[in-house]
């Protein structure tokens, strides 16, 4: 359980830091739209994973206060 939360942590630092990255590019080059797109697209990509993570959260909560085992 704490490996995957440790996992989903790293996944959104990994992909706020590629995002970073390939916005600063873009920035110095000169192309700003591809740079606000590129980091919307970083944004909404994470959004997703954190979207997917709290349904597996609300899941085993459920499973816990639902058990109809």
């Amino acid at each position: 359980m704490l490996s995957q939360d440790a996992t989903l942590i790293f996944q959104i630092a990994g992909i706020g830091i590629i995002v970073a990255l390939i916005h600063t590019i873009l920035k110095q080059m000169g192309k700003e739209e591809f740079a606000q797109f590129a980091t919307l697209v970083g944004f909404i990509i994470v959004l997703v994973i954190v979207i997917n993570g709290l349904s597996d959260i609300f899941e085993q909560i459920k499973s816990v206060f639902l058990f109809q085992g």
